[in-house]
């Protein structure tokens, strides 16, 4: 088979993947809008550097989407184009429109964003080192004016015990516990939707299943929405629901967990699942997968 027709064939498979898909969604879930929707995004650094090219995707109210790749795909940069943070370094969108809730966000100030209901978990923590937890907790609370906010403190001490028991500065904690205290922090904004930036960074595989086991009860029992980048694709496809591959700041291919679990090229790729093939992935070019889905 010529390198032509192969590159047609895999094209045509990921084609009637996506159609069945489509096919497949039931039928209120396609009628109902989607809570967040990223339409065709364009975004670029310094006025030049064009990272985002036309991404697309949508978020389900009460779901959780995972949204993976390798570094540089593009990932950090979608969850801050919808957060409003690429301000902060000199990015911008371009082109496209980012809805939540029917309204369209890009454009307006961080503060504001979180003010509406999303707020974003950064990459490495980004904990105030110098803080008590508390004090941490009660900083996810700085848009808020009700009077139940010791409440809150007291469901995220729920949800992660072992921060009521750490009462220095939050600096001290463990890479888990700081991780676990700045998912606290954001619900302490009572958000509709969280951006999990790399929750698994740094942690153990021990810690990694706990802090997914808790996304996932966060999930169920508060109704909280959540868009979850990630490298680790096993451990984001065991608690979402849907998933989006990204590879040169586009999205390449989308499915149910279940689907994107069972494709080859995603095993491959992402999951380990090449058995001896496996060894020469660290030859493989990123350009190369991409060749393959488009």
């Amino acid at each position: 088979m010529g390198e032509v027709e192969a590159h047609s064939t895999i094209s045509a498979g990921i084609k009637n993947m996506t159609e069945a898909t489509t096919i497949n969604r039931p039928a209120a879930a396609a009628q109902t809008a989607p809570l967040l929707n990223v339409r065709n995004i364009e975004v670029v650094y310094d006025k030049v550097i064009l990272v985002l090219r036309g991404l697309s995707l949508e978020v389900p109210k009460g779901a959780i989407v995972a949204l993976l790749g390798a570094n540089g795909a593009g990932k950090s940069t979608t969850l801050k184009a919808i957060s409003g943070l690429l301000k902060t370094e000199d990015g911008e969108v371009i082109r496209g429109e980012i809805l939540f809730d029917g309204e369209r966000i890009n454009g307006i100030d961080p503060d504001k964003i979180v003010r509406r209901g999303i707020f974003q978990v950064m990459e490495g923590r980004r904990i105030i080192a110098d803080m008590t937890s508390i004090e941490n907790l009660k900083l996810g609370a700085f848009t808020r004016t009700d009077k139940e906010i010791a409440d809150d403190i007291d469901m995220v001490f729920r949800y992660f015990p072992r921060l009521k028991e750490r009462t220095g500065l939050a600096g001290y904690l463990s890479g888990g516990e700081q991780q676990m205290l700045a998912i606290g922090r954001a619900l302490m904004a009572r958000p509709k939707v969280i951006l999990m930036d790399e929750p698994s960074m740094g942690l153990s595989p021990l810690l990694v299943k706990e802090v997914f086991s808790i996304i996932k009860e966060i999930n169920r029992d508060l109704g909280v929405t959540i868009l979850l980048v990630e490298q680790n694709a096993r451990a984001a496809l065991s608690v979402a629901s849907h998933g989006y591959i990204m590879e040169q700041g586009k999205v390449v291919l989308d499915g149910t967990a279940g689907e994107l679990r069972d494709n080859e090229d995603v095993k491959e790729f992402y999951l380990g699942g090449a058995g001896d093939q496996r060894k020469s992935f660290k030859n493989l070019k990123s350009f190369k997968r991409r060749k393959r889905w488009l």
